[in-house]
C-alpha cells in the first residue's frame, strides 16, 4: 500500500563534520565542555584540541592518560556519539582509576583524525575509542601501525579507501540493530494513539534505513495487535544530515497537513523537525540515538543506541581480558544495547509494562523485523501502514 509523490529534491551533499548512523555530533567551536576540570589545552603541532578526565582529578599515572576518547570536529556535549561514548569512559575511569582524556581533531579529514589518535598515543593511550564512520579509514590505518594498542570504534567497520574491510586483532567495532530501536519507536507512537506519522532520514545509509524500516515495522505490528486500520506515514530521506530551512519547511507542511508525530532521524536534521514542531499546535517528535527529551518539549520518545553502556562494556573488556578483537561487536535489545527512555517518555497510554512486554518479545525472538536495507519499502510486508514516499 504505498503511493508516491514527487516534490522538489533537496541538496545532498555530505559535509566533513557528518556523523555516523543517524547522527552527527553537531559541529561547534573548540572547547572542553563535559569535563572535570573545564580546561582545554591545544597542541602546537596538529592543532587537535585535549582535554583531561580523570578518578584523582589532574594527576595522570606514570603512563600518562592510557584511556582516550578521539572526536571529529564536533562538541563533546553534543547529546549524541560523542557524548555518550565519552560518558562511557568516564564511567570506567572513575570506577576503576585508570586516567582517561578527549582528543578533539582540528580537520573533519582522514590525515588529522590519523594525527589525533596517534597524538593520544603518544600520550600515553592504551586504548582509543573513536566514534562514528568518519573513523573507519583512520582506524583501518593505524591499527596494524600500533598492534599494543586496543582501538574501539563506535558504529562503523574498519575499511581502506577503496572499501576493502579488515578488522585487526586490536579492533572492536561497534555495530547496533538500530531496526529494533526503530520498531519500539513505530509500535510505542501507534499504541499511544498517533496514526498520522512521519519519518525524516538524513542521509540514506545502511543504519538510517534500518532505522526507518523498523519504524514501518513497529507501527503496523501495532497496528495489526489493535486491529486498527488507517495507520499513515510519510516518509522521506533529506539527503544530508544538516539543519536547513527546507528541512524545517517540509516539516511545517506535512504537520499542516495531519501529521502528528514526525521520527527525526538525521543528526541536525532533528533541530529543523523540532523547530517546525515548536512552532505547529499540538506537533509532537521522536529523537534519535540518545535522548534528546531535553531538545524540546515536542519529543515524546527517542529511538535510542545505548552508546554509554556499549562503550563502557567495551573498554571493561579490554581491562578485564575479555576484549574480542578481530570481530564485530553487536548491541541490540538482547544485550540492552538499544531502547526507548521510558523515564523522560512523553506516553499518554503507553506504558512500562507495554513497554517491557514487547521489548521482552523482541529479546525472546517472537518478533522479527526485516532489516534488508536493499528492500524497496513495498517489500516490506506491511499490512496496516500506508507508506507515501516523497521523492
Amino acid at each position: 500500500m504505498k503511493k508516491k509523490v514527487m516534490s522538489l529534491l533537496l541538496a545532498a551533499a555530505m559535509t566533513a563534520s557528518l556523523f555516523a548512523g543517524c547522527g552527527n555530533s553537531g559541529n561547534g567551536t573548540a572547547g572542553s565542555n563535559g569535563t572535570s576540570d573545564g580546561a582545554a589545552e591545544t597542541d602546537g603541532v596538529d592543532n587537535a584540541v585535549e582535554s583531561t578526565e580523570s578518578s584523582a582529578a589532574d594527576d595522570t599515572s606514570a603512563d600518562g592518560y592510557e584511556l582516550a576518547l578521539v572526536i571529529d570536529v564536533g562538541t563533546i556535549d553534543d547529546k549524541s556519539f560523542n557524548q555518550g561514548s565519552w560518558e562511557g569512559i568516564q564511567k570506567y575511569a572513575e570506577e576503576s582509576g585508570v586516567a582517561s582524556k578527549y582528543y578533539k581533531s582540528a580537520e573533519a579529514t582522514t590525515d588529522s583524525f590519523m594525527e589525533t589518535i596517534e597524538l593520544a598515543i603518544e600520550g600515553g593511550a592504551k586504548t582509543v575509542v573513536c566514534p562514528g564512520f568518519l573513523f573507519e579509514e583512520p582506524i583501518y590505518n593505524l591499527q596494524t601501525q600500533y598492534p599494543e594498542v586496543h582501538f574501539i570504534l563506535v558504529d562503523g567497520v574498519p575499511h581502506d579507501a577503496d572499501n576493502n574491510y579488515n578488522t585487526a586483532e586490536n579492533t572492536m567495532p561497534i555495530l547496533y540493530e538500530e531496526d529494533e530501536a526503530g520498531f519500539l519507536a513505530g509500535y510505542a507512537a501507534v499504541k499511544d494513539g498517533y496514526t498520522k506519522l512521519g519519518f525524516m532520514g538524513g542521509l540514506a545509509l545502511p543504519a538510517v534505513i534500518r532505522y526507518g524500516y523498523g519504524f514501518l515495522a513497529g507501527a503496523n505490528y501495532a497496528a495489526e495487535e489493535m486491529g486498527i486500520d488507517g495507520v499513515e506515514v510519510t516518509y522521506y530521506y533529506t539527503g544530508s544530515f544538516d539543519a536547513t530551512p527546507e528541512a524545517q519547511t517540509m516539516a511545517a507542511s506535512w504537520y499542516q497537513a495531519g501529521t502528528e508525530v514526525i521520527f527525526a532521524c538525521g543528526g541536525s536534521v532533528g533541530n529543523s523537525v523540532m523547530a517546525a514542531a515548536e512552532a505547529s499546535e499540538g506537533a509532537k517528535v521522536i529523537g534519535v540515538d540518545v535522548d534528546q527529551s531535553s531538545e524540546s518539549e515536542t519529543v515524546i520518545t527517542s529511538a535510542m543506541k545505548m552508546l554509554s553502556n556499549s562503550v563502557y562494556d567495551a573498554v571493561k573488556s579490554v581491562y578485564d581480558g575479555s576484549f574480542k578483537g578481530g570481530e564485530t561487536a553487536t548491541f541490540n535489545a538482547a544485550n540492552d544495547g538499544v531502547g526507548l527512555p521510558m523515564d523522560t517518555s512523553k506516553f499518554e497510554t503507553f506504558t512500562q509494562a507495554d513497554y517491557d512486554t514487547v521489548y521482552a518479545a523482541i529479546v525472546a525472538g517472537d518478533i522479527t523485523i526485516d532489516n534488508d536495507t536493499d528492500k524497496e519499502i513495498s517489500d516490506l510486508g506491511l499490512t496496516k501502514v500506508t507508506v507515501t514516499e516523497v521523492q
